[in-house]
């Protein structure tokens, strides 16, 4: 099942105020932008949206508003709000190799919960989460590649080149992923569930977002990927087991067992050839890996522990039912 989706739905002054404006033809007007939850649903949407016009964009806003002057100006006050936020409640420092050496005790999460105990239901809300990053997984990476050079850069495309299949369009990780939501049987549109989720699966894929469209980030972009790879295997090998336990198609299994295989190679790529190389030729970056890290994590909890809360409860973890 695959649909076209156009503008989300306005939750909030932000939204009201953006989408209004996007389905207008472009002017040089100013947007309002009072003061808001950094990582509230409406912040959190509003941004997301503004960022989808550097991706695939949506059917009724004119292409003319990706460079707008009056928009990037609100954005950037949506930024301030979110890194700021980010900056604030995360430790901060510069002790890249300590903070990787972390990422390697494992904490099962919702991973670990789907494994042992979950039900298909919870399942099918896991992937509608990860769905809006996995339907274009790899695109905000792919923002850092011309700010990087040498043997970091081309690691770090070698990665790329997996992600995006190799070359070949049917395993490409987003494609692979749509493949699972259509034997999940939901719908695999690109944003077809953007209305479903909650703020805490926006913030996720606006931190790469935002890393990734900001040169002076790239050090935080290359720090969160390093943290993906790393901590991908391990929650990807429950998965695999749950989904198993759970008599799921398998071209659910597939897009999990092909991230087992893939992450193993890149979480050395990534820690030698990427991080070591950018840190040997620029040192000053250090502390810009650790916030990619540490926000990683800190985002990350943030949506496990709202999906767990809402599961504890008996709930749905998302707005709408899929």
């Amino acid at each position: 099942m695959t649909t076209t989706r156009s503008l989300p739905r306005a939750v909030g002054p932000l939204t009201e105020a953006l989408f209004t404006t996007l389905s207008e033809a472009p002017t040089g007007a100013a947007l309002p932008c009072a003061p808001v939850d950094a990582y509230g649903h409406d912040l959190q949407l509003a941004l997301y949206a503004c960022y989808e016009l550097h991706y695939q964009g949506f059917p009724e806003v004119s292409a003319a508003w990706e460079w707008n002057p009056e928009l990037l100006r609100f954005r950037a006050l949506l930024e301030e709000a979110f890194l700021g936020a980010l900056r604030r409640d995360t430790p901060g420092g510069d002790d890249v190799w300590g903070e990787v050496d972390g990422l390697l005790v494992d904490s099962p999460g919702v991973s670990g919960h789907l494994c042992d105990e979950g039900e298909w239901w919870q399942m099918r809300e896991y992937f509608v989460h990860r769905s809006i990053y996995h339907l274009k997984e790899a695109d905000p990476h792919a923002w850092v590649l011309p700010r990087l050079r040498g043997k970091a850069k081309a690691a770090l495309v070698a990665v790329e080149y997996d992600e995006f299949g190799g070359g070949r369009a049917e395993r490409m990780h987003s494609q692979l992923f749509a493949d699972l939501m259509d034997g999940a049987g939901l719908d695999s549109g690109y944003l077809a569930h953007i209305d479903d989720v909650p703020a805490p699966a926006l913030a996720v894929v606006n931190m790469m977002s935002l890393f990734g469209l900001h040169r002076g980030l790239r050090g935080a972009l290359v720090g969160h990927f390093a943290a993906t790879e790393i901590t991908t295997g391990p929650a990807a090998k429950r998965m695999e087991k749950a989904l198993e336990r759970m008599g799921a198609h398998p071209v659910c299994i597939r897009f999990y067992t092909e991230h087992i295989e893939a992450d193993a190679v890149h979480e050395q790529v990534l820690r030698h050839d990427v991080l070591g190389d950018l840190l040997h030729h620029e040192p000053e970056l250090a502390a810009d890996v650790v916030l990619g890290i540490q926000a990683t994590g800190l985002l990350e909890t943030h949506l496990a522990d709202h999906v767990m809360a809402c599961w504890s409860q008996g709930r749905s973890s998302l707005l709408r039912s899929p």
